[in-house]
């Protein structure tokens, strides 16, 4: 946990491959059975974020659905297979994220997490920024896990400025 109450994931903590809320290795069923769905949930996004941050491409693939799909500020959508490819040949590239919040909304067998993490990343040949990225996500339930079936990336908390001539 950092002083702001929040989780943070990234280089410093993978050296052991621990960090605060998602442990050594994926959520195995037998310790998701402890958890609240609620709790099932925010647990696939925190995994979600430290197995793109190792490019720990089996990890990340177990948590989300074969149907999953990103789709990006830009609004391209990206399927599992080539997010995949784009996370282990360093299209993207991620060192950390800091979690500030994870709402979840769980309807039976879905559910929707809407998480705000402020994400240390380079992507698509840019370079290193930290940015406050919101994902809107969308969760199935299959066989007693939660898996991430879309992913919708936008920004949080800046500030837009107008200019008024006077």
């Amino acid at each position: 946990m950092t002083a702001g109450g929040g989780n943070l994931i990234g280089s410093e903590l993978n050296r052991n491959k621990r960090s605060p809320q998602c442990g050594a290795a994926p959520i195995e069923i037998a310790e998701q059975r402890k958890m609240s769905d609620r709790e099932k949930c925010q647990a696939a996004y925190q995994e979600m974020y430290r197995a793109m941050i190792a490019k720990d491409i089996p990890a990340l693939s177990a948590v989300l659905d074969d149907s999953f799909v990103l789709v990006h500020m830009t609004g391209m959508r990206q399927p599992k297979a080539a997010f995949l490819k784009a996370v282990a040949n360093g299209t993207l590239n991620y060192s950390s994220a800091e979690h500030d919040s994870m709402d979840v909304t769980v309807q039976g067998n879905t559910a929707t997490l809407i998480g705000k993490s402020r994400v240390h990343a380079a992507v698509f040949g840019g370079g290193w920024h930290t940015w406050r990225l919101e994902q809107d996500l969308r969760l199935v339930r299959r066989n007693e896990r939660w898996l991430i079936t879309l992913a919708e990336a936008s920004t949080y908390g800046y500030q837009l400025y107008s200019i008024r001539s006077a």
